[in-house]
């Protein structure tokens, strides 16, 4: 086996060089490479947890996105690089005022069951979403995009057949905006903005998801669902592109233990699976073929709970400014992680499109001073040896999300006297106990829905659907809506990132990197995207 991997300047990280596109289906070779490929074109990987829903309008996690972008497609599609490309939309038109996007549709798209995918499929996906009835955790995201209506829709003020999206014909779609959006395209790569098929959801009801009763629009269809252990889904024959697609079946692997993963991928039962925590080095040297790391669009953090369910302790700006400053954030993406994460001291990604990281008071420390900063910050709060703090960590049951609890709790115990208690849930009950703060600190991680530091910063909005903080600051909503309009955002941008480490209603720990063992035969890899948005139609498997 020769050595593919190379490092990144960026991220320090390794990639394995990728073949080239994927053009035909059966053939004992590459159409455009000319690389033999295997003859079982499966990909199997690993997902953490169970995702709460595969629906494109009630999903609201990473790994359900991976699921839906091979079952579903939407207006656009992302290629290896992160641009835009068509996926049921070949191109847009934008009036002068950029308040109105006219979407033209291709028309071969196909239903899996061999009906057209129409405009009109699309408005009733956006109109179900943003539908109180759904009650989608996403739909704030359709305010997001500054849509017309927006708002009242969610909020049950006005009906859904108000929202400011229409098809005009089969192969017609406008959408109207009330404030110009440059990202707006971006944004419809989200699948909460996908197409639904209104009859089959109508028979089914929430059992339209179910393998045998999904109808869908994507490369795939989904043929098999074992909750809490697979999720397969195969080539969908009534796909436009059907024809230059490579794999055949793609199998997703439910497998909590991020060592017992990497054992069954070094036995060759996975293609991919992630680097459990400290590994990287190690690994890197002993399958430098099989290996990468590159910056991923998600920031690491965790979010405290402001409202009265809360530790009252918390409720001190003092005491969250100091559990913040104790945190040797060096410490944790060098030897606790070591996969080429970087450490954070604003909530938004270094690496996001347009983005300059601005200078916080935290961030021109050395860790000794932000020790000692913290120390003072907590005694001014009334909290030392003689008054001891205690507080509850909650995380999602990972081994990586224990390794950095512990790491975290023996430094705010070491610098500060504190005494954490950690407990860990299972993914969906995890995500029910932290949106209705029923917990005091909790771990969090957001990944970019887009490519731009709004995905991160509207977080911290007053009214965003996951401000599980449940932060307020009026001058940061102001700024966020400022932004919107503005032809310069990052300076707006800036204020908010040194407002809110001020504030600290969150507490950001690292950025992420994609750090993967993934089987040197998988071809197609998306590295250069960097909110790692993949599609197993842009995959192929090489023979060993």
């Amino acid at each position: 086996m020769t050595l593919k991997s190379k490092l990144m300047a960026t991220g320090a990280a390794f990639l394995i060089a990728t073949g080239g596109m994927v053009y035909a289906d059966g053939h004992a070779t590459h159409p455009e490479t000319g690389e033999t490929l295997a003859s079982d074109q499966t990909f199997t990987y690993r997902d953490l947890d169970e995702s709460p829903s595969i629906d494109p309008g009630v999903a609201e996690d990473s790994a359900g996105g991976d699921i839906i972008r091979d079952l579903f497609e939407g207006l656009y599609n992302q290629d290896a690089s992160g641009a835009l490309i068509p996926g049921v939309a070949l191109s847009h038109e934008v009036s002068e005022d950029g308040l109105i996007y006219t979407f033209t549709l291709r028309d071969n798209a196909k239903w899996s069951n061999g009906e057209p995918v129409t405009a009109a499929d699309f408005e009733f996906g956006w109109k179900r979403a943003a539908s109180p009835e759904l009650a989608s955790p996403y739909s704030w995201y359709i305010e997001l995009t500054t849509v017309e209506n927006a708002a009242a829709v969610i909020a049950g003020e006005m009906d859904p057949s108000e929202l400011g999206i229409t098809a005009i014909n089969d192969t017609t779609l406008e959408i109207r905006l009330t404030q110009p959006l440059p990202y707006f395209p971006d944004m419809t790569t989200h699948y909460t903005l996908f197409p639904v098929p209104e009859a089959t959801i109508a028979e089914f009801g929430d059992d339209w998801v179910k393998p045998g009763n999904m109808v869908s629009n994507g490369a795939y269809v989904l043929t098999e669902h074992v909750p809490q252990e697979r999720l397969v889904r195969e080539r969908n024959e009534m796909y436009w592109d059907n024809e230059n697609t490579i794999i055949d079946k793609t199998v997703s692997l439910i497998i909590p233990d991020e060592n017992v993963a990497l054992t069954r991928f070094l036995a060759g039962e996975l293609n991919r699976t992630d680097v459990p925590a400290g590994q990287f080095p190690r690994l890197a040297e002993q399958y430098p073929d099989d290996i990468m790391s590159v910056p991923n669009a998600c920031s690491y953090y965790y979010t405290i709970n402001l409202t009265d369910t809360t530790n009252p302790a918390l409720l001190d700006g003092n005491v969250r400014q100091a559990l913040s400053l104790a945190v040797n954030r060096d410490v944790i993406v060098e030897n606790v992680l070591a996969g080429g994460q970087w450490p954070a001291y604003t909530f938004t990604h270094w690496a996001t499109a347009g983005f300059e990281t601005p200078e916080t008071p935290i961030a021109a420390m050395d860790q000794a001073e932000r020790d000692a900063k913290a120390k003072e910050l907590m005694a001014e709060a009334g909290y030392g040896p003689d008054n001891p703090l205690s507080v509850n960590l909650i995380f999602n049951t990972s081994e990586s999300h224990r390794s950095v609890a512990i790491a975290i709790s023996q430094m705010w115990k070491q610098t500060l006297g504190v005494e954490t208690e950690l407990a860990n849930q299972e993914w969906q009950t995890f995500l029910e106990t932290r949106g209705n703060q029923d917990y005091e600190i909790a771990r969090a991680g957001w990944c970019a829905d887009y490519n731009e530091a709004s995905t991160f910063l509207d977080l911290m909005d007053t009214n965003s659907g996951y401000n599980d903080a449940q932060y307020s600051n009026a001058e940061v909503d102001a700024l966020l809506a400022a932004a919107k309009t503005s032809d310069n955002p990052q300076a707006a941008y800036t204020q908010v990132e040194q407002i809110i480490s001020q504030d600290v209603p969150i507490i950001p720990i690292y950025h992420y990197a994609a750090a993967k063992m993934l089987d040197d035969a998988v071809e197609g890899w998306p590295y250069e995207n960097f909110q790692q948005k993949w599609y197993s139609k842009d995959l192929y498997i090489v023979a060993e």
